[in-house]
């Protein structure tokens, strides 16, 4: 039998159409849509997109009972199907017609690279790498091709994406903040300050200045290091060590900076002078942290579970657990759904929705990967393999 051509299609569904106008469907079209009880008059747009989107189904096939009320559950409903609705025809992913999540990992797209990567992070096309043996390499994001690879960044970790720029953090002591600008063509990477604290391990922006979270041990060698951008290298930078311990993460909400402690198992947020304003109490050794627009997530990485702390309160909201997490070392967030790796032989990812914290399931990355860092372009998750010295869009 022949495949119906395109041209039939729109044949029959005219037919079918000019069938249900005649009244060969009254059940199905009332005077606003499906409903009998709305009138064709201005609300019946706004009945017809809710309807359309299926924020709402009406009371029945054919009514919607316009007058009735609606009760604090039922407008609970309404406003969390209309959350994920928005997001999910709103997402790049639906405009690439990607909705799809990995099953294993053999069908990760991946990309070897030289060294053992550390660190990833995407500048909304590409993504750049953190990498032992000193380098950074910048993978294309459309079809995961490596570009490009700086030399001279030593012990590679951290990278924040600003200011049209590329930053690095150097994992030394003294720390150094490294510089790439992605409009030349690659080289040595270019040192903007060399007198950081201890071990500098994450970076963070908060459009002036540049943090880095250091994760020396002990309370005297940890901290934070505040570089301000000048015109003239090197850059100035104050390091605070007062109040930390091992910082394994850090990040910018749009008002405060906020740091993982891993020794004194906190989430701290901090003022501009780099000062402690709260102290979160999460699970055991906190890491790699991340911001979806209102929470912050916070994998715990020796008590197996997930800490989501309101950054507005800094309220503990829950406390994840089970969901796959083993040794759970970092977050990201798409958009929709947060990833979280589970590093240290368990070789795989966890994932949640993000607007109600449902588990969503974990995912096999491949024996002996070890996912370590992942980050988001907001339609992959990509995952650095530091087992197998590779990058793997998820």
């Amino acid at each position: 039998m022949k495949p119906f051509s395109f041209r039939s299609i729109l044949i029959v569904s005219a037919i079918v159409s000019a069938s249900l106008l005649a009244g060969g469907a009254g059940a199905l079209l009332g005077v606003c849509g499906p409903f009998t009880d709305v009138a064709a008059d201005a609300f019946c747009p706004f009945v017809l997109e809710i309807f359309t989107l299926g924020i709402t189904t009406g009371t029945s096939p054919t009514t919607y009972d316009p007058a009735g009320n609606v009760s604090r559950l039922q407008m609970a409903a309404f406003l969390s199907r209309s959350v994920d609705r928005v997001l999910q025809r709103g997402s790049r992913r639906a405009a690439l017609r990607q909705f799809w999540t990995p099953q294993n990992g053999i069908i990760l797209g991946v990309t070897t690279l030289a060294g053992s990567p550390q660190f990833v992070e995407s500048d909304g096309v590409d993504l750049w790498v953190a990498q032992s043996g000193n380098e950074v390499s910048r993978v294309r994001g459309g079809d995961g091709k490596l570009l490009e690879t700086w030399t001279g960044a030593l012990s590679a970790n951290g990278i924040a994406v600003a200011m049209g720029k590329i930053f690095i953090a150097g994992h030394a002591n003294p720390g150094s903040l490294y510089r790439i600008d992605p409009s030349q063509p690659a080289g040595a990477v270019t040192t903007v300050s060399s007198t950081l604290g201890k071990n500098p391990f994450a970076v963070a922006f908060d459009g002036a200045k540049l943090w880095t979270a250091n994760n020396g041990t002990g309370a005297s060698d940890g901290g934070v290091s505040i570089v301000t951008p000048g015109a003239a290298l090197p850059w100035s930078n104050v390091n605070v060590i007062v109040g930390f311990d091992t910082l394994t993460g850090i990040l910018y909400d749009g008002t405060n900076i906020w740091v993982a402690d891993y020794g004194n198992v906190k989430l701290l947020k901090l003022d501009s002078g780099g000062a402690v304003l709260q102290s979160v109490t999460v699970g055991l050794h906190p890491y790699g942290p991340t911001f979806d627009g209102t929470n912050i997530w916070v994998p715990n990485f020796s008590s197996n579970s997930v800490s989501v702390v309101r950054a507005s309160s800094g309220a503990v909201l829950a406390t994840l657990t089970a969901n796959g997490l083993n040794k759970p070392t970092t977050a990201a967030f798409d958009g929709q759904r947060i990833l979280v790796t589970n590093a240290q032989g368990t070789d795989s990812v966890s994932l949640w929705k993000a607007a109600d914290l449902t588990a969503l399931g974990t995912f096999p990355t491949g024996t002996g990967t070890d996912p370590i860092w992942a980050a988001s372009d907001g339609v992959s998750f990509w995952l650095a393999l530091s087992g197998s010295d590779q990058l793997a869009r998820f």
